[in-house]
């Protein structure tokens, strides 16, 4: 019997379909691989080249990035910058803006990302992503501007590649 490889094939579907079925998913304990979309995690994280994998996570710390519901249907996948009892603050690595929300709204927890279409998942406890994320914080004075020459000039010289 002749057998024909399938083609594999990317379908977008919308997030008000997708992320309820990604939250059941990790309320049931397993973990979920999503590609990502959008801009507000760069310079580390690009729209549709890297995937994140997460997990339903019963201990969020400052500095984990977390799958959160900032507004009724709204989703992020954001850094945890500051947190207490009740609420936490979120900031994507692109952004200067922060949003707010309660630690029951927190659905996931990344364990790691597909970076630039690697097989081989780089670990948020890992001392690379440790490293990233601790300049990259301290880094925040002036992270307007290093953002900027990010869009302006690395891309224009060395762009993402899907």
């Amino acid at each position: 019997m002749l057998r024909k490889d399938l083609e594999q094939k990317d379908i977008e579907i919308q997030n008000k379909y997708l992320i309820p079925e990604i939250i059941r998913l990790l309320d049931e304990g397993r973990t979920v691989t999503i590609r990502l979309k959008g801009f507000s995690m760069r310079p580390f994280l690009e729209d549709k080249r890297d995937k994140a994998l997460l997990k339903k996570s019963d201990s969020i710390k400052i500095d984990d990035v977390v799958l959160a519901e900032i507004n009724k249907g709204q989703y992020v996948l954001h850094r945890v910058i500051k947190m207490d009892e009740n609420f936490i603050l979120l900031r994507g690595d692109g952004n200067i803006q922060t949003e707010l929300c309660r630690i029951n709204d927190i659905k996931g927890c990344a364990v790691g990302f597909y970076r630039k279409g690697r097989s081989a998942l780089e670990r948020t406890d890992g001392i690379k992503w440790q490293l990233y994320s601790f300049i990259w914080n301290k880094l925040f004075p002036i992270r307007r501007y290093l953002l900027y020459g990010y869009r302006k000039l690395w891309l224009r010289i060395f762009p993402v590649k899907l």
